[in-house]
């Protein structure tokens, strides 16, 4: 299992640092289905979005129908603009060879996770029966020599830089290279051979 996303939150629980998985090395998922469609669709955000079926986990949109890439909820076949949502209802359509994408997460739902990450915090400090506890270290993972490394090293990166005051938010080349090279090595240590 790979990092798909890095939040760094300020003691004031607000939003420093975000990093997530280029969308180019997000892994896409092709089906060919038959009439009648085993999936429901609904307009979220303006994309096609899988609510629940088979095959296809909740939150997936829609990127491609039969190879043509999806522009929105509609997508150009012979110069003309078709409704993913109308070319699924008719049954002459199929069979239908859809593609599909991980959700992105916006930026309004990543600041509310760091501000739920906060929280979280907050109550686990004051719930620890340790004395002096720092908290929620790792909200989930697979327990690696590699995880802990990047718990442990992530400070550092940037305190180096004298420019930097705490709360502030990250905007430092060396804290990103630092961060890209942290994950590469955590990358290579959980790669799974099958």
């Amino acid at each position: 299992m790979s990092v798909q996303q890095v939040f760094v939150i300020s003691r004031a629980g607000s939003l420093i640092y975000e990093w997530s998985t280029p969308e180019t090395t997000m892994p896409n998922i092709e089906r060919i289905f038959d009439w009648p469609l085993g999936l429901q669709l609904e307009n979220v955000d303006g994309k096609p979005v899988v609510v629940w079926g088979s095959g296809v986990p909740p939150r997936y949109f829609v990127s491609a129908v039969n190879g043509i890439a999806v522009n929105g909820t509609s997508f150009t076949k012979e110069d003309q603009r078709i409704s993913v949502f109308d070319f699924v209802a008719e049954q002459s359509n199929y069979p239908v060879k859809l593609g599909f994408s991980m959700p992105m997460v916006s930026t309004n739902e990543k600041i509310i996770l760091s501000s739920t990450f906060h929280s979280l915090y907050t109550i686990a400090v004051q719930l620890s029966p340790a004395p002096g506890s720092s908290g929620i270290e790792v909200v989930i993972h697979k327990p690696t020599s590699s995880s802990q490394s990047s718990t442990n090293s992530t400070p550092t990166m940037h305190s180096r830089t004298p420019f930097y005051s705490i709360d502030m938010p990250i905007r430092c080349h060396k804290f990103d290279d630092g961060l890209r090279a942290l994950l590469d090595r955590i990358g290579k240590f959980s790669a799974v051979t099958v």
